[in-house]
Order: C-alpha cells, then structure tokens, then sequence
C-alpha cells in the first residue's frame, strides 16, 4: 500500500465512515490534470506527510486529512472558485456517505480557510491553523524546493504576461512576509519560519 493509499485509509477510520467506492481513483486523477504544476500529487504528498507528523495534533484528525484531500480537488488556473468548489465536492461526498452535520461544516471550513486570504483562522478552531500551516510549509522548504515550487507556480500561470505575473507574485509573497508570523501554530513555526522569511526575501528581491 502507498503512503496515498494509507493516508486515504486511516482518514476514513478516523471518521468512523465508508469512503465511497471510486472516489479516492477520482482525487487521483483530479491531482495529475495537466494544467496542474504546483497543485498537483506531489504538492498533495508533501501536504500528507507534514500531516502525520503533526496528526496528534488535531482535534479531528480524520477531517483534517480529508480536508488535505480535497483543498485542492478543483483547480481552474484561470478560476476564482476552486475552494469553494473543492470545498462543495467535499460536502456532497460526506452527506452521501450520511457524515454529521457538524463534520460537514468543519469540513467545508478547514478547505476555505485554505484561500490565504487577510482573515486568519479562527482561534476557536485549531484545526483550521493546522492545516494551513501544513498548506503553507513549502515556504519553508529547503531552497532547492522553493526554487522548484516557485518555477512550477510560474508555470501555472504561463497565460500571464511577465511583467503583470512578477509584481502580482512579488505582492502575494510580501504579503506573507508583512505578517507578524508565517506560520500559527508551534511546531511549523519552530521548523519552517526561519526558513520561509529566508527564501521569501530572496525571492522577492
């Protein structure tokens, strides 16, 4: 079995709940679309792997992981809604499979908390904190994989002229380092702060 595989497995024991038959095959699919660079199963198994190393840290680890799964189940380069369509994906497979309200809500939240946006997420719900911090390490990579994560989001977006893509991502990436702190939680910002200020300095200069 594949660390994918497993980490499908284990998110649905920990719901208590049937993953639906297909439905892993169809995120995996989903994942290796060819307008994918950065969004894609590598972006998804990095995701996964921080995952494990911090999963006896979420209130519901279960929804936290299939959150990962599905942040980024949609992705239209040229989309103003994949969240929210990830995020309605998601929805639909848990009132299937007969998922507590409660589940869906979290759920839905954890994948829109992942849009970065000026609202941060909310103290009440840890696991929201988590999971971006996990969405956000690869800030924190070494360089080699910063450089590399940087050219693959340059090619998502090769449609955009290069003038008008260099000073949108110079202001998307200054926007992380205007922040008091990258990361929310302790363990990322311990391991990957340091790193993220480093690399985005570099890369906006």
């Amino acid at each position: 079995m594949t660390d994918l595989e497993t980490s499908w497995h284990r998110a649905w024991i920990d719901l208590s709940l049937p993953p639906p038959p297909g439905l892993h095959e169809q995120l995996i699919a989903a994942y290796q679309e060819p307008q994918r660079h950065y969004h894609s199963l590598q972006h998804l198994s990095e995701c996964l792997a921080h995952f494990a190393t911090v999963r006896d840290q979420a209130r519901h680890p279960g929804e936290v992981a299939l959150a990962l799964w599905f942040h980024d189940a949609v992705y239209d380069v040229k989309g103003a809604s994949n969240e929210r369509l990830s995020a309605d994906w998601a929805v639909r497979v848990l009132q299937a499979v007969g998922a507590d309200v409660a589940v869906q809500s979290r759920v839905e939240r954890l994948i829109m908390a992942t849009q970065h946006g000026a609202a941060e997420p909310a103290a009440d719900e840890p696991d929201q904190q988590l999971l971006v911090d996990i969405d956000l390490a690869i800030l924190g990579a070494a360089p080699e994989r910063f450089a590399e994560y940087d050219r693959q989001v340059r090619a998502e977006y090769r449609w955009v002229p290069g003038i008008i893509y260099r000073m949108k991502r110079k202001a998307v990436l200054q926007s992380f380092l205007a922040r008091p702190y990258i990361y929310g939680t302790a363990h990322f910002r311990e391991r990957y702060e340091a790193q993220a200020r480093r690399n985005l300095a570099l890369a906006v200069a």
